[in-house]
Parts: structure tokens; C-alpha cells; sequence
């Protein structure tokens, strides 16, 4: 209803602003502001009759005619306003569903680990000497013991992510997810604890863990169980568990349960896992292993690579992309091992990943061409003026009013049918609609086919360049200032000659 009452409003206006410029001449000639032709008693009739020829005269001239498309281009970014805080609205309605859709969807996920928790006790003696009344000196031993867990990472950490992009709609609105297949390779080395500290009391291998870090756990579909190698020949599938039990350093995952053996049997522990999980916007991963190998793949053709690391080598066609990333250890800000409950390091601050980029959106479309309105409005306008000028007949300034409202449906039209059938198809029938209103009402007005022909296919050309400059996406701001600058010539040719019969004063 907001974009009707202005439309009325725009309307009212117009004719106010005839009605305001008809008076203001009408005072202007009876204070003596401007010259009067004619000055005698009992101005009555006549006297106005001659305002009214003088009136006719001014506004018949080119630079009341620029000035009027001034004023009524001014007038237009009312509703074009109007128009423009629906389409925000709409927007924002947009942008709430798609929230709304992530969070039982699944949101962005990002991938953090495994990691392999060993817990490990810490023995500490301290000495005290203590005097009794004689003097004598006494040594007590006073022994402390401190839990704490070391965080091993990887040494060959492989990942494999397949993303199959797909639709959710809601209502009016769809929204970009994906289902993604995750497969998880590597292998962890058997760490020397004597590195953390030399008070280590005892080492509790049968209650290490493996965590894995996964930023929306409910958007998981299914895991897999660890396989879990101790050695060659003795092969171990442990079921997870929810949590992390290291929420401080990863806060939302799984963990997997394991035993290790107290002697060194093997120099390392492989690790395998699937899961398939949901997702929407992009994928993310933290290169937590010493070597981090991650190939990706999707269908969705836009790829927006993110994060700190780029891939080293990735493809892009019409089917979808792949990457791969391969990180060295060194490019990362933390060690290999280090303890919990001591050190504070943030693996989730150094990721890399993709977003599933739209490159531009249905309402960003839309209010990119309302950014083109003024400029259309005018260019629609000189049309009219040119015709002026070559037929010898005047607009009055309530047709020109109608046409600017004609534009002004234009933008409203191309909203609300792109919602229900697509922006290209709303656009081709939103121009052909504005077109034929404004082109039956140019014939109705100079009563010409052939000229009426013209004008419509002028302001096809010019929808034509405003879809063309929607499409120009990162070019869009260079082919606006060409047309500009064409424009800008024209109008300097068609004004060459103001000012050349005017009678010089001496």
C-alpha cells in the first residue's frame, strides 16, 4: 500500500508544481519582478490572456524544459525510494530464511583434528627444614602430584571432501546447502613425553583419547567408526563418544576412546574415519598435521576460496571446481605437542576452506538497478525532449508525470515477479509491460506510428543497457561511466546553440 499513496502522492505533487509555477509567473508579473508586456488600467482579461501567451512561451523554451526533467527526476526517487526500502525489507525477510534453513539444516562447518589426548601425572618433591626449641634441624620431604594431559597432532594428516550442493526452499525463498562426504586418513607418531617435562611420574596410556573437532555436530548425518591401528597385524574400530573432553581448546566434536600399550610396540598409530555431515555457505578446515594434504571437490560451480592458506592448485568449469591445499607444519603458529592444561594455542585461528559464493543475490539485482533509476528517468526524459524538438509538439508536464510513474512501476513489477519466476524472466516481462505503457501512450499523445516505433525501440536499447550493466558485475561501474559520459555529450550537443540569438546589450 506504501508504494500506491506515493504513487498518488508523486501525482499530487506534479500538479501542484504546475499549479505553483503558474502562480509564481502570474505574482512575479503583478509586483513588477518580471517585465510586463502590457501595463494599463483595467488589466482584467487581457492582461492575462497575455501572461498566459508569455507563460506559454517560457515553458516552450529548452532550458524550462531541462529544468522541469530536473525537477520530476527529483520527484521520481520518491517512489523510487519507496520501492527500494521494500526491496530491504524483503531482503532482510530473505535473509532470516536462510538462517532459519541453516539452523536445522546445518550451518558452516569447519573441521578441526584429530588430536591424540594422553593423560600423564607429574610427581613433585619438595624439601622443607624445620627447627625445633633446641635448634635442632629436621628435613621433611613433602611429595605432589599434578594431572595433566598432552595434546599430540598428526603427522600426516589427508582429507577428502566431497560437496554435493543442493536446494532447500521455504516458501518464496530458496536457500544454497550441501550434503558432504568426509574421508579422514593419517597417521600419528608415537611421542616422546620426556619432552614436556622431566618430573613425569607415570604416563596413562590406557586412557588416551582421540578428538575431532566439527563446528555444527548436528547437522551430522552419520560416522563412521575410528579404525584405529596399533600395529601391521592388529586392527582396532572403537565407536565415538560425544564431546571433545577439551572443550577449551575445541569446542563442539566427538571423541573416540583408546588403550594404548605402555611399551613402544609400533613408531606410529594410523587413524581412517568417514562421516557424512549437512552444511550450508562453505567448508572450513584447520591443517593441524606436521604434512596437511585436503582435496575438495563440488558441483557448485562459485568457488570463493577464503581463510589463510589459498590452494595450490584448483580447477573451476561449468560442472563444478576442485582444489587441493598441501600445509607444512611451519606456516602454522603452533607445536607438534604441547600441554593443556599449560599452553594456550588456538588451532581453529589458522584455517583455509571455501565459501559457496551466489555471485550476486535476486534483491542485490534488484537494488542495483534502482541505483540506475535517476539515470533512466533522465534518459527516458531527453527521449521525449528530442521527439519534442524534431516534432514540434510539447509534452505537457501531467504526460510527463505519467511516463515517470510508468518508470516507477517498472521497479515494483520487476520485485514482485522475481520472486515467484526468476530475475531474467521477471526483467524481459517488467521491461516489455513499462515499454508498452509508455509506447501506446507516446502514440496516443503524438499520433505517429513510426515515431511511436522509435520510442519504443530507444527505450528497449535503453533496458537492454541497464541489463547489461547488471551483468557487467566487477564492469559495472566502468560501463556506468561510459554512459554517462555519453550522455553527457549528447546533452552538451543538443544545448550548443543556447544563448546564440540572444541580443547582445551593450
Amino acid at each position: 500500500m506504501e508504494i500506491i499513496f506515493g504513487l498518488v502522492s508523486f501525482i499530487l505533487v506534479i500538479m501542484a508544481l504546475a499549479g505553483f509555477i503558474f502562480c509564481a509567473t502570474y505574482l512575479a508579473r503583478k509586483v513588477g519582478i518580471m517585465k510586463k508586456t502590457e501595463e494599463k488600467e483595467g488589466i482584467g482579461q487581457e492582461f492575462l490572456t497575455l501572461q498566459c501567451i508569455q507563460f506559454k512561451r517560457i515553458k516552450n523554451t529548452l532550458i524550462f524544459r531541462f529544468s522541469l526533467i530536473i525537477v520530476l527526476v527529483g520527484l521520481s526517487n520518491i517512489p523510487l525510494g519507496m520501492v527500494e526500502d521494500i526491496v530491504m525489507e524483503r531482503s532482510r525477510l530473505y535473509q532470516n530464511v536462510l538462517v532459519n534453513i541453516a539452523n536445522t539444516w546445518g550451518h558452516q562447518q569447519n573441521l578441526q583434528g584429530p588430536v591424540l589426548l594422553i593423560p600423564y601425572t607429574e610427581k613433585f618433591i619438595t624439601t622443607k627444614v624445620l627447627t625445633d626449641k633446641e635448634g635442632n634441624e629436621r628435613k621433611i620431604n613433602k611429595t605432589s602430584y599434578q594431572h595433566k594431559t598432552a595434546i599430540v597432532l598428526p603427522d600426516v594428516l589427508n582429507v577428502d571432501v566431497d560437496l554435493v550442493g543442493k536446494t532447500r526452499k521455504r516458501g518464496l525463498y530458496e536457500s544454497l546447502v550441501y550434503s558432504s562426504d568426509l574421508k579422514i586418513a593419517g597417521y600419528f607418531k608415537r611421542p616422546d613425553m620426556s619432552k614436556l617435562s622431566h618430573n613425569i611420574d607415570e604416563i596413562h596410556w590406557d586412557r588416551s583419547w582421540l578428538s575431532l573437532g566439527l563446528s555444527d555436530t548436528q547437522a551430522i548425518n552419520k560416522v563412521s567408526p575410528l579404525k584405529w591401528n596399533v600395529s601391521e597385524t592388529e586392527e582396532q574400530f572403537i565407536d565415538f563418544e560425544p564431546s571433545t573432553r577439551i572443550t577449551s581448546t575445541i569446542a563442539k566434536g566427538f571423541h573416540a576412546p583408546l588403550k594404548l600399550a605402555e611399551e613402544a610396540t609400533e613408531a606410529r598409530y594410523s587413524f581412517a574415519l568417514d562421516m557424512n555431515v549437512n552444511g550450508s555457505d562453505g567448508f572450513y578446515f584447520s591443517p593441524i598435521g606436521k604434512t596437511t594434504h585436503v582435496s575438495l571437490k563440488s558441483d557448485w560451480p562459485h568457488p570463493s576460496f577464503q581463510g589463510d592458506i589459498l590452494p595450490s592448485q584448483y580447477n573451476i568449469n561449468a560442472k563444478g571446481f576442485s582444489a587441493e591445499w598441501s600445509v607444512p607444519h611451519l606456516a602454522r603458529n603452533y607445536p607438534q605437542i604441547w600441554t593443556l592444561e599449560t599452553d594456550t594455542f588456538d588451532i581453529g585461528n589458522f584455517s583455509a576452506g571455501v565459501d559457496l559464493f551466489e555471485s550476486v543475490s535476486l534483491y542485490s539485482k534488484i537494488t542495483r538497478a534502482i541505483k540506475y533509476g535517476s539515470l533512466f528517468f533522465i534518459l527516458t526524459y531527453i527521449t521525449f525532449l528530442i521527439f519534442e524538438m524534431g516534432i514540434g509538439k510539447r509534452l505537457h508536464i501531467v504526460q510527463y508525470g505519467m511516463i515517470g510513474l510508468a518508470l516507477s512501476m517498472f521497479y515494483l513489477t520487476l520485485l514482485s515477479v522475481a520472486e515467484q519466476a526468476g530475475f531474467y524472466f521477471a526483467y524481459i516481462l517488467a521491461a516489455g509491460i513499462t515499454i508498452s505503457l509508455i509506447s501506446l501512450y507516446a502514440y496516443a499523445v503524438i499520433q505517429s506510428l513510426g515515431r511511436t516505433g522509435i520510442i519504443s525501440a530507444l527505450l528497449s536499447g535503453l533496458y537492454f543497457i541497464l541489463y547489461s550493466l547488471l551483468k557487467l558485475e566487477d564492469h559495472a561501474l566502468m560501463g556506468g561511466t561510459v554512459l554517462l559520459l555519453v550522455i553527457l555529450a549528447v546533452m552538451m550537443y543538443m544545448t550548443r546553440n543556447i544563448g546564440k540569438n540572444e541580443v547582445k546589450v551593450a
